[in-house]
């Protein structure tokens, strides 16, 4: 039976649903968010250590400004809101990608989390914000600079203290990994759902793992 450490989620559609439920982009991701919770609580359930979502990518800064400033600001609520039900829940809050160029108020609440959650040991979930994997992996090498070898750069990598996950979830349709963990991922059993976010739920989790558990693992073996 294959070993499961980490799950990324690549959390596509929730604008559409919201569309589709005739009310606005925003609306889904509103809804999105209650997916999220459902899915860690699962993951908790299934003793998964580490789970992933693709919050906000580095491409993401080309969506209308209103829908930028309306996910930013239900990131900051959700977690000065639910902070308390994440400490109840043992639950340790991760930020990686380059939030620096975050605003104050949000860049705030995040190191607030991530300070207060730092010794839960539930499960780790980590929220790539303003992520983008090339950057990623070009800062990584600038900070090696020389005699360079995989175990140098994933050591300066966001992720550097965290398996590489064995299962990507996209939903939404696409078969892409839009800029997301791609040193990550090499290894990594794709999963691509035609589900939107806001409908992917925890039969659909447990259905992916248990394919995962049967699914033959070489690495470059036979």
């Amino acid at each position: 039976m294959n070993k499961l450490n980490h799950i990324a989620f690549i959390m596509d559609g929730n604008g559409r649903w919201g569309k589709k439920k005739r009310k606005s982009r925003n609306f889904g991701h509103y809804k999105g968010v209650s997916t999220v919770k459902k899915i860690v609580k699962t993951s908790i359930k299934f003793r998964i250590p580490y789970i992933t979502f693709y919050v906000f990518s580095s491409e993401n800064w080309k969506r209308p400004q209103k829908e930028i400033n309306y996910l930013f600001s239900l990131i900051n609520n959700y977690f000065t809101k639910e902070i308390e039900n994440i400490m109840d829940q043992d639950i340790k809050i991760n930020i990686f990608g380059e939030v620096r160029k975050l605003s104050i108020n949000l860049k705030n609440t995040l190191k607030k989390t991530v300070l207060l959650t730092k010794n839960n040991k539930k499960i780790c979930v980590n929220l790539a914000i303003n992520y983008g994997s090339k950057n990623e992996i070009l800062n990584s090498v600038k900070k090696v600079k020389k005699k360079f070898s995989v175990k140098k750069i994933e050591a300066n990598l966001f992720t550097k203290n965290i398996p590489h996950p064995e299962i990507l979830i996209r939903t939404g349709g696409h078969k892409r990994l839009s800029n997301f963990m791609l040193w990550q991922l090499a290894y990594t059993e794709l999963f691509f759902l035609k589900k939107l976010w806001p409908d992917f739920n925890s039969g659909d989790l447990k259905k992916i793992v248990n394919k995962y558990k049967s699914i033959k693992r070489n690495f470059g073996d036979i």
